[in-house]
């Protein structure tokens, strides 16, 4: 069986980490496929959305613990592969972002360090109700950094600190309360759940989408002033698309407009 299985429905591609003894975790070989994938997917675009879900008991346990005592071998104590590990891991996460269609993590048991780095990185998540989160690094003498990174940038710094210095672990409705997720449901729910939503991403028009996951992340950056200017050009060059005209004279005419399959 493959680490990484894909499966495309209804112009949503389903990317399903397969590693149910290792928790999913973030191992090399994973980081490899997932990568891959991200890659491909970045040029695909008949897929105009993404789902990430984990298989057994967990959604990703976040790094290969194993792999990462056995790269303490090397003469150096392990230092040039934790490096290399850590960039590629960042570039995936990176990648994640970057991607044209949205992202949505499917959340299910725990989403530890790496992992819930993954959540974090990912546009949405829905997860199970009573699905554990955590940056439990500092429980081992090692501080969560690189998930700090995104998981900063979900919640509030305080919440996010105390995470992090404390190992604790918090649940779906309170990492809903926090925007970590979007929404928790009944883990019976939580596949259809998923689908649905990224089924009504993927039914609107991709192009428009895309420009705006782009200028969403891009904005962040800027003073109000800065991104008022930026994202009012976006706003031209996408009322300019062939696409959005037809669409503006779909709701006009008050009728369902029809969008390009790819």
């Amino acid at each position: 069986m493959a680490i990484l299985e894909r499966n495309d429905k209804n112009a949503v591609a389903h990317l399903h980490m397969t590693a149910p003894e290792r928790l999913n975790a973030l191992s090399d070989e994973m980081l490899a496929a997932l990568q891959s994938q991200l890659d491909e997917l970045r040029e695909t675009s008949s897929v105009r959305a993404v789902i990430l879900s984990g298989a057994g008991k967990a959604f990703c346990a976040g790094h290969d613990l194993k792999q990462m005592t056995a790269g303490r071998q090397a003469e150096d104590g392990g230092k040039a592969y934790f490096k290399d590990l850590f960039d590629r891991c960042a570039h995936m996460m990176q990648s994640i972002r970057a991607l044209p269609q949205p992202v949505i993590a499917q959340v299910h048991g725990i989403a530890t360090a790496a992992g819930c780095q993954m959540v974090a990185s990912c546009d949405l998540a829905v997860a199970a109700q009573g699905t554990r989160f955590g940056v439990n690094g500092v429980n081992i003498g090692l501080f969560c950094s690189t998930p700090m990174v995104a998981l900063s940038r979900n919640i509030p710094p305080k919440q996010a600190f105390e995470m992090l210095t404390t190992g604790s672990f918090i649940q779906a409705d309170r990492a809903q309360e926090l925007g970590l997720i979007n929404r928790s449901v009944p883990f019976d729910d939580l596949a259809k759940e998923t689908q649905d939503l990224a089924e009504i991403i993927a039914a609107k028009l991709g192009a428009a989408v895309k420009i705006g996951k782009s200028a969403f992340y891009e904005q962040m950056d800027m003073s109000l002033a800065e991104a008022y200017e930026f994202t009012g050009n976006v706003m031209v060059e996408n009322m300019l698309y062939r696409d959005t005209e037809d669409g503006i004279a779909a709701f006009l005419d008050k009728r369902t407009p029809v969008w390009p399959q790819d």
